[in-house]
């Protein structure tokens, strides 16, 4: 039966240790040689502009002996008006998986309801789940566990922060968010995630309460896209939810800074910190290429 990853939830946290125990063995270079896609194609079905989403799966994919093929909305029949359901049913004849990025979830959903081949969240507007696990990565390569981890998320209560919500409430991550009123996460998720949840998740205004004795501390862009319009009015509002040399001195001296980029340097991180010494901002970046391999040998194989 095929499975899909539209949420963090439609992993196990059986499964979750075993991705990120095998994108860690992947990143070591362990079974370099293997190519467990190879015959197999791989679409990518992109609504939104994309640089580390759309280059760690094309490489992801080549490196495992398999096949890209990127599709803009605009240069196939989708655009022209065909239905999701006719576009889902001819592409699951042609292709093994489809990553989509799209801006409503509701399309991914509907998407996946219909086509017979596994179907991946590249991004919508309500969650990033292979954001997350790569988060998840570079936590555990730091910090050697995820239970008990004090995580503070600092900024707007986006897509990011929701699939952080559900990452926490299934590894053991104790997760603070701040954010300013009417920027909360979705209350769907945060309710679905946080009643089985295995850990201490809340919301707070003041950052300064988030990050006191923060293991780790992680921002993104005040302004999503496709929020754009907002965008001024947004950029007042999160004023001091900057992540600076002089909040981040109420984390633990061994705090770990982590941003899903692109970053809006000067905005909602300063450059002193994201190229600072305590920034993983990059090993984050890189750790989507891992995790997304072990994602896609796990769906295909």
């Amino acid at each position: 039966m095929k499975r899909d990853l539209l949420t963090v939830q439609d992993l196990s946290s059986k499964e979750i240790t075993f991705l990120l125990k095998r994108a860690i063995e992947l990143k070591s270079g362990k079974d370099i040689n293997k190519c467990p896609l190879i015959g197999k194609s791989i679409g990518l079905l992109f609504e939104k502009a994309s640089t580390r989403t759309r280059v760690s799966f094309e490489v992801g994919i080549y490196q495992l002996g398999g096949k890209s093929l990127y599709m803009n909305p605009k240069e196939i029949q989708i655009g022209r008006g065909e239905t999701i359901h006719d576009t889902a049913k001819v592409l699951s004849r042609y292709l093994n998986a489809v990553v989509i990025r799209t801006y409503s979830h509701n399309i991914l959903t509907e998407f996946a309801s219909h086509a017979s081949i596994p179907v991946i969240n590249g991004l919508s507007d309500l969650h990033h789940p292979c954001q997350a696990l790569a988060d998840l990565m570079t936590v555990l390569e730091r910090k050697h566990r995820l239970a008990g981890i004090r995580f503070a998320y600092i900024g707007d209560g986006n897509n990011v922060a929701n699939s952080l919500i559900e990452a926490a409430s299934i590894t053991g991550i104790n997760l603070v968010i701040a954010c300013p009123k009417g920027y909360e996460p979705d209350p769907h998720v945060f309710e679905k995630a946080t009643a089985g949840a295995k850990s201490d998740i809340t919301i707070v205004r003041d950052p300064k309460e988030a990050v006191y004795k923060a293991d780790v501390v992680y921002t993104d862009v005040w302004v999503s896209m496709g929020q754009e319009k907002d965008a001024a009015k947004k950029k007042q509002r999160f004023k001091k939810y900057q992540i600076n040399s002089k909040l981040l001195s109420d984390a633990k001296k061994d705090v770990i800074v982590l941003h899903c980029m692109p970053a809006h340097r000067g905005e909602e991180i300063t450059d002193e910190v994201i190229d600072g010494p305590k920034s993983l901002v990059f090993d984050q970046a890189e750790n989507r290429l891992h995790t997304q391999k072990a994602l896609l040998e796990f769906l295909l194989t």
